[in-house]
């Protein structure tokens, strides 16, 4: 027995040091690709030296003597710190993921090659204007310097995930900067889904009961449209889901968490320092590292300072010493799904206003990593390229002997939304940066300015001209045959809304509606949000001027609206009444539920009960409102939708109705229904967080989720790259956190203000910004989530523009020169 004891004994230890050699050697060649902040190279490409300073918080400082020497150095430490992310971007917009991924990712690059986002960036660098020229030249040139250095220093291949994934890393092309902003544009689109769900939704209930579950803004309604089933025969009433499940890798997100933001400004008269204003805050989904990088740059324009998005060279949102700019998505509706009809003679035909037309074909093979390439046949018509039947459920809309295209206005081959971007950065005024912004395409967006006078509120973006006899108006899936659904090109610029130093003298946006024009200058019948900006409106409202600090107040605001305006409603008949019950029972713990809904202030505090109940029971409520009229579908809407709930316990237009279960006997009330929810709710919350609901808290379902998009599920490592945080906030508070609304864990918080920042031209040094991880992309660097918990607390660094301040704590000076003559 000693003997045998004796060789466990040691095997046990040789396993344990093998197990600690292998941690060793893989952490030896996962930190070889730990840049070297403090450095000097001699690299091809400058004119002059040039100076990448570091601040405390990793933030690089660019100062060269020329803007192209500036834009290198950018695409420099873009690359030094976010490799692997923006070899990613430049994958998923070749459609090239399933090199390697395998099967996995197969139905996300036939959707990219269909759309052939590459191949219009490739053409559009020719319609780029000189300074946009000249900024992708100078970047491409400096990203391709680092991927020199790695390889003449073995420096880890770059990144630890190439070790992983090995893969030849080919050299950064202009192209490839205008692809990682139509990936964005993709992320950021919803009108597509938008008229899918809407098409699927109309066959399976009537038109009154459709205005109630995808109810329009409030505001003034638009004329009664035709039931799809009418627009377009043929369609079964209701067809199972045929979507691609969803995969962090895709860049197409349901629509429930499209682009989001926040963004407002205050003119001299408002702001109690006498000058003006600005705060912004943009939602995109949450990842590690998050998809934004602070950066400052040095222009012969003057400083620029504020969040990039990697692979793309420009500051998003930001200020120089005279102007702030924002943005949020506008919702602009710049997508139509057209029903081509194709030949029964001849499939290699569709139908167009002049009779039967070739579609334009080519072939395009996806190589899959440990498979067999896949050849796709490739299509086009006058209206844009077919999308097949799996991508965003089409089957369900499309009538045999038809297939389905996009109209999209970011499928431009002379796409020059870098070059508006680039100018927007350079001006000095906010008249100089509206104009700048005209040759901007796509993703539309609502650029809200302030210059030290003045503030205003543009949105940009090519909006498409529509006829205004158009069958949907561009709600619903149409004919694209018919020339009345075609588009005719583009309205003019002066048509996008625009809002110049406005009376009041405050502006802003959450994604609401900001118009009420009538179709076709409508701009959009959904937008993304009717809840947040009447929390905005009494937070503006409630002081005659305002400071840096009430606009960061507003910015962190975490009291719902929506809470305090429907518990009210759905607990009309229930507060403070039933019986007695003993302690335990279903009854005694809805009684406590609603005694604490009762003091409850809309606060959605991650340390109270209140949110995690009000928040299952908003969810549990929908679901027993519609599940009975849309079955399957009932799936599609995992979000509570405020203004739904509110015109069914309003009986607005007959929207009580949805409150009795079309299938039982009995006529169920609304007060029925709101007592079962809750009943549901508590049930739901006890088994998942504990029966004793004054303990729950509000920040255990709502996690954070930094998750990486690569190795985020894989065992072990993700506990070493995913950033996990408890939060406050949600769905419908200024301090968004978008919940998932998919089970096991609908409440975790998935999409939110990766970047914050707030402006203040009375002390433009002061300013301050935030983003939601940290500078790094490499998960052992002491700068991967070194602000993320400065995020999640609410806090900010400094955003200033002064050179001493970045040097006085810098952590790294990297020094890059031009290559020295040979004597």
């Amino acid at each position: 027995m000693a003997i045998l004891f004796r060789w466990l004994f040691r095997l046990a230890t040789a396993l344990i040091f093998l197990g600690l050699a292998a941690f060793a050697l893989a952490y030896y060649f996962a930190s070889r690709s730990l840049p070297d902040y403090d450095m000097q190279a001699e690299v091809a490409g400058l004119t002059a030296p040039v100076e990448i300073v570091r601040d405390n918080a990793n933030v690089p400082h660019i100062f060269g003597e020329t803007d192209s020497d500036v834009f290198f150095a950018l695409g420099y430490a873009h690359a030094q710190d976010r490799l692997w992310q923006m070899t990613m971007l430049r994958r998923t917009a070749q459609g090239r993921l399933s090199e390697l991924f395998g099967e996995r990712t197969v139905q996300i690059d036939s959707l990219i090659r269909r759309l052939d986002l590459y191949g219009l960036s490739v053409r559009s660098v020719a319609a780029q204007d000189q300074q946009g020229r000249a900024a992708l030249d100078a970047y491409a040139a400096g990203v391709n310097a680092w991927l020199a250095e790695v390889n003449k220093g073995a420096l880890g291949r770059g990144a630890p995930e190439m070790w992983l994934f090995n893969h030849p890393v080919a050299p950064w092309q202009p192209a490839d900067s205008l692809a990682v902003m139509k990936v964005m544009a993709l992320q950021l689109s919803s009108h597509l889904s938008g008229e899918v769900l809407r098409a699927r939704t109309s066959l399976m209930i009537d038109q009154e009961r459709l205005r109630d579950i995808l109810p329009d803004a409030p505001g003034n309604g638009i004329a009664a449209l035709p039931e799809y089933a009418q627009l377009v025969p043929g369609v079964p009433r209701y067809a199972a889901n045929m979507a691609i499940p969803r995969d962090p890798l895709s860049p197409v997100k349901p629509i429930q968490l499209a682009g989001a933001s926040n963004a407002w400004a205050a003119n001299p008269a408002r702001a109690a320092a006498g000058a003006t204003l600005l705060a912004n805050d943009p939602h995109l989904g949450l990842t590690a590292p998050t998809v934004w990088y602070l950066a400052r740059l040095e222009l012969d324009s003057g400083g620029v300072i504020g969040g990039t998005i990697p692979g793309i060279p420009v500051i998003l949102s930001g200020r120089s010493a005279n102007l702030g700019w924002g943005i949020t998505s506008s919702y602009l509706d710049d997508q139509d799904l057209f029903i081509e009809e194709v030949n029964p003679d001849d499939p290699s035909q569709y139908r167009t206003t002049d009779g039967w037309a070739p579609f334009e074909t080519r072939e395009s093979i996806i190589n899959v990593k440990d498979g067999r390439a896949v050849t796709l046949q490739l299509q086009w018509t006058k209206n844009g390229p077919v999308l097949p039947p799996n991508q965003y459920s089409l089957g369900t809309i499309t009538p045999p002997g038809h297939v389905t295209s996009l109209g999209w206005t970011a499928l431009s081959d002379r796409d020059t939304s870098l070059s508006a971007a680039l100018g927007i950065m350079r001006a000095r005024t906010v008249t100089s940066a509206i104009a700048a912004a005209e040759t901007y395409v796509a993703p539309s967006q609502n650029l809200i300015l302030s210059d030290r006078n003045r503030i205003a509120m543009k949105t940009i973006g090519h909006m498409p001209a529509r006829d205004p006899a158009h069958q949907s108006q561009g709600r619903l899936p149409s004919f694209g045959y018919i020339a009345q659904n075609q588009w005719a090109g583009r309205l003019p610029y002066d048509t996008n809304p625009e809002f110049v130093d406005p009376a009041g003298g405050i502006l802003g946006n959450t994604n609401n509606k900001i118009i009420d024009r009538a179709f076709p200058q409508h701009m959009s019948f959904r937008w993304g949000d009717t809840q947040r900006i009447n929390r905005w409106q009494r937070l503006m409202q409630s002081r005659q001027v305002h400071t840096r600090e009430s606009f960061i107040e507003a910015q962190l605001d975490t009291v719902s609206y929506t809470a305090r305006a429907l518990l009210p409603l759905i607990g009309a008949d229930l507060w403070f009444t039933g019986d007695a019950a003993t302690e335990g029972t279903p009854e005694r713990q809805r009684q406590k539920a609603l005694e604490l809904l009762a003091a409850w202030n809309g606060e959605m505090n991650e340390h109270l009960p209140e949110p995690l109940i009000y928040a299952a029971w908003l969810r549990e409520l929908q679901e027993r409102l519609v599940r009975d009229e849309l079955g399957p579908l009932t799936g599609e809407f995992t979000h509570p939708n405020p203004v739904f709930i509110n015109r069914v316990f309003r009986n607005i237009n007959g929207a009580g109705a949805w409150c009795d279960v079309l299938q039982s006997a009995p006529t169920e009330t609304c007060t029925d229904i709101s007592r079962q929810a809750l009943d549901d709710a508590l049930l739901w919350v006890a088994e998942n967080h504990g029966s004793a609901i004054e303990a729950v808290r509000w920040g255990d379902a709502h996690q954070a989720t930094h998750d990486h998009p690569v190795l985020g599920t894989a065992p072990v490592l993700n506990w070493f790259v995913n950033i996990r945080q408890s939060t406050s906030g949600g769905d419908n508070t200024l301090q968004r956190g978008r919940t998932s609304g998919l089970d096991p864990f609908p409440f975790q918080n998935v999409h939110a203000a990766g970047y914050r920042g707030v402006y203040d031209f009375a002390d433009p040094d002061s300013s301050v910004f935030i983003t939601a991880t940290g500078q790094s992309g490499h998960p052992l660097s002491r700068y991967y989530d070194n602000l993320g918990e400065l995020w999640r607390r609410g806090e900010y660094i400094p955003m200033s523009l002064d050179p001493a301040l970045a040097r006085a704590a810098a952590v790294g000076i990297t020094v890059l020169a031009p290559p020295t003559a040979d004597p």
